[in-house]
């Protein structure tokens, strides 16, 4: 590398900071990185100043020095230390640079001396100020010995410390504040002297000239302090992680990058959890509007998080979930305090009189909780029994401990609670002990108990992406997994799930005929019936025929050995017309009149009942039958209300607490309950599910001691937003099989129906015209709820796709409607497309599924037609 003269650049050129952790300047190859992006930064036209924490460990090493009260413990402590730096030093093979060895033989007297001619607290700032100090002066001496010219730089010469009200000693140096106005002067004076520096975070200047520590975070802060002084182009953070993700990705392999916030978002992240980025260091940004970037050291190609002011071209999401451990609570209650003035001061004067710093707030008529942050404080037993003591004068104190704080964050948090009732369900079935939603409309907080949220944050993670409260799909706010970046990769998607993709131009010839339609993959039938059939456990296979009656697909799940799951004589009649006769059929209606029994009981169909009415008033229909007789379990399950068909609020089943008085009716007219079922919901995506429906039939079917075959229902979800976890098929034959174990007596059942066909089908439009309202753009199709109305009637979300620009980049955000007249002919809402244009196709996908069936002629509009792949 040719070095290069400071004349190269024009004095006004633009300033980059470029910020490494510990981890990132500990080794000879990781400082052969630092040089790579330095000199692209470079040759950017940018002047470059590269601000540096300690190596690994040695910040922790220097504080272990500072406790050590013998001279002799404190010398050798400083003699390892400097042994890091000498290795690291024979590994670069260089000479030692005068500015190290200066740092070293300081530190050495340092050591030596102790604190007895500083004071205790400046000694201490000044010795663990060399741990940055020897790294940058080595990081300067291997940038230049390499081919790029290095100024090391004092960062205590640029860094002033300002005094804050109330700042006691210890706070004034080691956890300072500095000013952060622009300094024109100082960006000309590091103009005149050269093109890339290197400095040290985590360290400032006092009015008095002592040094002083920026406290935890520091090295993140300093970084920023520069790129606000330089007002700088971008301030970049180079880490062992790509930037911040949507929950901590070591609980969360699903979790994704988020590509891009804005500085408050950020802050709450930061500040809530999220290790990677220290809250303190997004203030100084914001007045100047630096743009702050977030970056793997190891993997510079990857985008990492770009944090900037504030874009509002975005679906309001839930960016991330975080949790924090350690929390106390301490809940204050007294009769007194209502409306008592100055009750609430006397309080808190407590806290400060401890030195403690309150976090969240909930109040009451007669209680106050607040919680305490270990990370903003010492929560040792004597300091809150200290606590607890004083405010026992004026109130009635209890502690809760250990408890865990887990925070949902977005810009604007109440705009989404009416997608959050699955989230908010979960924190219904624990000890919840304070709700918090912040008057900056950012975050919602949940306090529960510290030992459910390793296992609670991944499954909550889930929750978001599948209610679409984590926007997912917006490709401008979410990147890959952290398991696609790091890990051996996501879990890949069913071998025929993305099927449109490979038959694109097909799918173009088909809508270049007509538009509105439907088309229907049947490989992908046939790959979903194979997937199910691998389970073991299983017995008999139904396909729920309501899910899509088309002859083709009746007829492909027949050759795959499935029976047929029919509610309506309509449904059984095109089974009959289209199958084998060899084919089971189970007839499973709900408030069906007395002929449509009467009807199914002359077919080969096993007839299903769910209440008592029919053999209260039609007994002898059924005498000498065998019937299913279907039960509600009490409870119901599914991604909505209106697809939960268990509880008292749903009319499916025939109540457990009935059971007794059915079998008697049962009784009188001969007919024997041959078989249970139970349906709770579908879209249901945990395994676990399955093996508890099955276990409580097998409990009442002992009971009733004619039973031979349990029907679990069907309802298996299939995942819609990107990273939504795919049901594990072979999870859920384990679970299966565990419980047949306990009951083999009994044949299982399965009757499953989206499962086997959403993602089989899609549904081509075109685009007809656009209109923008407000900051809304509304994109046109020639169809809507006529043809698809889960979207209007489920909330349900498919996933949409400019078939026609399918390589263009997704710059526009939309709002798809159709051509009815009802607002709810929303097919997608906030979708991040391609700008779109008069006549592409688009395409909707997972419509295999509840789209044609329940289509129809509203407006008079013409039903799409329907095309098969074979």
């Amino acid at each position: 590398m040719n070095p290069q003269s400071p004349a190269s650049l024009p004095a006004d050129a633009p300033w980059i900071v470029m910020k490494f952790g510990g981890t990132s300047v500990a080794t000879l190859s990781r400082w052969q990185n630092i040089l790579e992006l330095v000199a692209s930064r470079r040759a950017e036209g940018a002047r470059v100043l590269v601000v540096v924490s300690a190596l690994t460990g040695v910040t922790d090493a220097l504080k272990q020095l500072c406790a050590q009260g013998e001279p002799g413990k404190r010398s050798e402590a400083a003699k390892a230390i400097a042994q890091r730096h000498y290795d690291l030093l024979d590994h670069m093979q260089l000479a030692m640079p005068d500015t190290l060895g200066e740092r070293l033989a300081d530190l050495a007297k340092l050591a030596h001396e102790g604190a007895a001619a500083l004071g205790e607290l400046a000694w201490q700032a000044q010795v663990q100020a060399h741990g940055e100090l020897m790294s940058s002066a080595l990081g300067a001496a291997f940038l230049s010995h390499s081919g790029l010219p290095t100024q090391w730089l004092d960062a205590r010469d640029c860094l002033a410390a300002i005094a804050l009200p109330n700042q006691n000693e210890r706070t004034r140096l080691l956890s300072s504040m500095v000013d952060t106005k622009a300094d024109p002067a100082l960006n000309a004076r590091l103009a005149a002297l050269g093109e890339v520096f290197i400095t040290q975070g985590f360290i400032a200047r006092e009015a008095k000239g002592r040094t002083v520590l920026l406290g935890r975070g520091g090295s993140d802060t300093s970084a920023a302090y520069f790129g606000a002084l330089l007002k700088a182009q971008r301030v970049e953070i180079w880490t062992d992680v790509a930037g911040m993700f949507t929950a901590n990705p070591r609980q969360v392999p699903g979790a994704r990058l988020l590509q891009r916030l804005d500085y408050e978002e950020a802050q709450e992240i930061a500040s809530t959890g999220a290790k990677v980025l220290h809250p303190r260091c997004l203030s100084p940004l914001r007045e100047p509007r630096v743009p702050l970037l977030i970056k793997d050291t190891n993997r510079p190609e990857l985008d990492g998080t770009v944090i900037g002011p504030e874009v509002r071209a975005h679906a309001p999401s839930v960016k991330a979930i975080s949790a924090r451990k350690g929390i106390t609570l301490v809940s204050m209650e007294s009769v007194g305090m209502w409306q008592q003035v100055g009750f609430l001061a006397d309080v808190f004067a407590h806290f400060k009189q401890h030195g403690l710093s309150v976090d969240l707030i909930g109040s009451a008529e007669t209680n106050v909780t607040v919680s305490l942050d270990p990370t903003e404080n010492l929560l040792d037993s004597d300091a809150i029994a200290a606590l607890a003591t004083d405010l026992a004068k004026v109130c009635r104190v209890k502690v809760i401990a250990p408890c865990a704080a887990i925070t949902l964050v977005g810009r604007g948090m109440r705009s989404l609670l009416h997608t959050l009732s699955g989230v908010l369900a979960e924190f219904g079935q624990l000890r919840v002990h304070m709700i918090s939603q912040s008057s900056n409309n950012l975050n919602l907080t949940f306090v529960v108990d510290e030992e459910v949220v390793d296992t609670l944050l991944p499954h909550l993670h889930e929750l978001l992406i599948a209610a679409g409260a984590l926007r997912t799909d917006d490709s401008a706010l979410f990147g890959p997994s952290w398991q696609a970046l790091y890990g051996s990769g996501e879990s890949p998607a069913p071998a025929a799930a993305w099927w449109h993709e490979s038959q694109r131009p097909r799918l173009l010839e088909i809508a270049a005929q007509a538009t509105p339609r439907y088309v229907y993959h049947l490989p992908t039938v046939r790959h979903q019936a194979r997937e199910l059939k691998r389970l073991a456990a299983v017995d008999r296979l139904h396909y729920a025929v309501k899910a899509n009656t088309h002859p083709a697909i009746l007829k492909a799940l027949a050759e795959e050995g499935f029976g047929f799951e029919c509610v309506s004589p309509g449904e059984v009649k095109a089974v009959m017309a289209a199958v084998p006769s060899s084919a089971p059929l189970l007839f499973t209606p709900n408030f069906a009149p007395r002929e449509d029994y009467a009807w199914a009981l002359s077919t080969r169909s096993t007839v299903s009942l769910d209440s008592l009415y029919p053999l209260e008033h039609w007994g002898e229909l059924f005498r000498g039958r065998e019937i299913v007789l279907r039960v509600d379990l009490g409870r119901g399950l599914g991604h909505h209300e209106k697809v939960r068909t268990g509880g008292s609020g749903s009319k499916f089943g025939l109540p457990v607490e009935q059971i007794d008085a059915f079998l008697r009716l049962a009784d009188t007219h001969g007919v024997i309950v041959r078989g249970l079922h139970a349906h709770l919901g579908s879209g249901i995506l945990d395994d676990a599910h399955w093996g508890e429906v099955y276990a409580q039939l097998a409990s009442l079917a002992e009971r009733i001691g004619s039973v031979s075959f349990l029907d679990i229902g069907g309802g298996l979800g299939v995942p819609s937003h990107p990273g939504e976890a795919p049901l594990d098929i072979a999870e859920l034959d384990r679970v299966l099989r565990e419980v047949k174990a306990a009951y083999p007596q009994y044949q299982l059942w399965m009757e499953p129906g989206r499962y086997l066909v959403a993602d089989a089908g899609v549904l081509l439009a075109r685009v007809t015209q656009q209109k923008g309202k407000g900051t809304l753009r509304y994109l046109g199709l020639d169809t809507g709820m006529n043809s698809l109305i889960r979207p209007a009637l489920y909330d349900a979300w498919h996933e949409i796709v400019n078939l026609s620009r399918l390589d263009e980049p997704a710059t526009a955000l939309y709002q798809v409607v159709g051509p009815i007249c009802e607002s709810g002919d929303v097919l997608g809402t906030d979708r991040r497309l391609p700008e779109a244009r008069e006549g592409d196709v688009m395409l909707i996908a997972q419509a295999g599924a509840y789209g044609k069936v329940m289509s129809s002629h509203y407006n008079l509009r013409d039903e799409a037609d329907e095309v098969v792949i074979e």
